[in-house]
């Protein structure tokens, strides 16, 4: 049997391509193959990113500057994008359709998988809940900016009459199974986000700019408020929860697609929040606050925009319940390791583990069956009810959120996907030398040769050290030397270039940034309630 952990060299596209292609079509027949488009799964996942923190974006930018404000932007979308891209290469690793953290987390920190889906639930279900409590409190102007005699109707100014309302469009939204199913929902909350931008960019064009002396360029506002500030842009992108959900529901999960949706979405959503940010900042400059609709004139245009900012929050409120969902139900499965156990596997005589058998390897990708029936309704109803109370009684939960996000934004955007990474594509892992095995058996079956090698199908991508030779390194060479426009194609869309060892390292470097970002927001956390008090 080869040494899988000892292989290295430089290993052909094409090649590459081919087992990427059979090892794909094999895994679906196991796991089942998604049925999500493209175009459904970036649109589901702008609109996990895109939410009423948009509107902050010029208040943020009032403390860095434009110029530092824009360079925050795009950096904040950067390391989002390459967390959404870490968690698609440890997709690649586990059965096609049981993507999750706690499925990662079975096979790399068994003990701590527990810790990781609480923190998930928690952070989705307390965002969930600041949604239903944004509803309570823009729909009573929203009705008195339609109608002012509406304020003489005591229900009709009550926060928690609205709150039950809305209950009745998000309680049938969350109950369905699969994300792709909010695709609908998505576009119209997009639409009124557009409606937002449209609003904002209108009075940036046709009111009297903010004087200059108001505007800081390159100047910013000192490290204390910008560091107060870091955390809006940071957590703006943060769509994690929800990326192996669309990852296993994406009916081409090729490489290629995989980075169009990450690219899509990240790069919209960067372009979106630098106009707004550019717009509302230049319109009233250094005196603008968190909610830039607020500060418009009271007209039928700022009513629905507020109308606009309602109707986005509620079709969110499904995309926050899918991934609490999924973590309780992995919280509620989750039984303690063997750690021992999982130790005394037969080794090599070099002291490296032998690949496992199939049966074996099955077993560590964590629980694949779905979720019951029932065991879905109960689970979905308990969230509903807690959140629907939790968004009564509690008017604003905007301290409590701030040291959830903190902990649970930075984990699931940040230190989990290079956690993940870092660990599950070591050289010597078992499940690493389990990829290169199945690269090894795709390209050794037979009419491998004859097998349509040259698209991007398949699998998300050859593994990170996929079968590499001199054979195959210089037919790599010679080709591209044939075909250097559809190498420099490849290096640009499907990133299966990237050095191994570079992309370890990376995947290190964003697990350590996810640590220092928690630790400055928890630290202005603090600063905040004592000024406060």
């Amino acid at each position: 049997m080869p040494d899988y952990s000892s292989i290295s060299g430089e290993g052909s596209a094409s090649t590459g391509d081919m087992a990427r292609h059979r090892r794909a079509r094999g895994r679906q027949k196991e796991g089942g193959g998604g049925q999500a488009t493209m175009i459904s799964s970036v649109i589901n996942l702008l609109n996990t990113i895109i939410g009423a923190g948009t509107l902050a974006m010029p208040s943020a930018m009032s403390h860095f500057g434009m110029l530092i404000g824009v360079i925050v932007i795009l950096w904040s979308g950067f390391t989002s994008a390459f967390g959404l891209y870490l968690q698609s290469r440890c997709a690649r690793y586990l059965d096609r359709g049981t993507s999750s953290f706690f499925a990662l987390s079975q096979i790399t920190y068994p003990n701590a998988a527990v810790i990781f889906d609480a923190a998930i639930a928690i952070k989705c279900f307390g965002v969930g809940v600041s949604y239903m409590i944004i509803i309570g409190d823009l729909m009573h102007d929203v009705v008195e900016g339609f109608d002012s005699r509406a304020a003489d109707i005591p229900f009709l100014m009550d926060r928690n009459f609205w709150i039950t309302v809305f209950m009745l469009v998000i309680i049938p939204l969350s109950f369905l199974r699969r994300l792709d199913s909010l695709k609908y929902t998505s576009i119209v909350a997009l639409v009124a986000i557009g409606y937002l931008i449209v609003l904002v960019v209108y009075h940036c064009a046709s009111d009297v700019l903010a004087p200059r002396d108001k505007i800081r360029y390159i100047s910013w506002g000192g490290p204390v408020e910008a560091l107060a500030s870091l955390p809006v842009v940071i957590f703006a992108y943060t769509c994690h929860q929800n990326m192996f959900s669309i990852l296993n529901e994406l009916s081409d999960n090729s490489p290629r697609s995989v980075i169009g949706v990450i690219s899509s979405s990240i790069g919209s959503a960067a372009g979106i929040y630098v106009l707004v940010a550019i717009t509302g900042y230049l319109t009233f400059g250094n005196d603008v606050i968190g909610n830039i609709v607020s500060m418009y004139p009271v007209s039928i245009a700022s009513t629905i925009a507020k109308a606009a900012i309602v109707i986005l929050v509620t079709f969110s409120v499904p995309l926050q319940v899918h991934p609490c969902r999924a973590s309780v139900d992995a919280v509620l499965k989750w039984r303690p390791t063997d750690i021992s156990r999982s130790q005394g596997r037969t080794s090599s005589p070099g002291g490296r583990p032998l690949l496992p058998n199939p049966a074996q390897s099955r077993s560590d990708h964590g629980p694949s069956t779905p979720i019951s029936d029932l065991r879905f309704a109960v689970l979905t109803t308990i969230i509903l009810i807690l959140a629907y109370i939790t968004a009564l009684t509690v008017v604003s939960l905007e301290r409590v959120l701030a040291y959830v996000g903190s902990t649970g934004s930075t984990s699931i955007s940040f230190i989990l996907p290079g956690l993940f990474y870092y660990k599950i594509s070591d050289p010597n892992s078992i499940h690493h030398q389990r990829l290169a095995k199945e690269d090894d058996d795709a390209l050794s079956a037979p009419g491998s040769e004859t097998e349509e090698g040259d698209g991007d199908e398949g699998l998300l991508g050859r593994s990170a050290e996929s079968i590499r030779s001199a054979a195959s390194g210089s037919s790599a060479k010679s080709k591209n030397t044939k075909f250097p426009w559809r190498w420099r194609r490849k290096w640009r869309w499907d990133m299966e270039h990237l050095d191994p060892k570079f992309l370890r390292g990376a995947a290190l470097a964003l697990a350590i940034y996810g640590f220092c970002v928690m630790a400055v927001c928890l630290v202005m956390n603090l600063v905040g309630t004592v000024a406060a008090d």
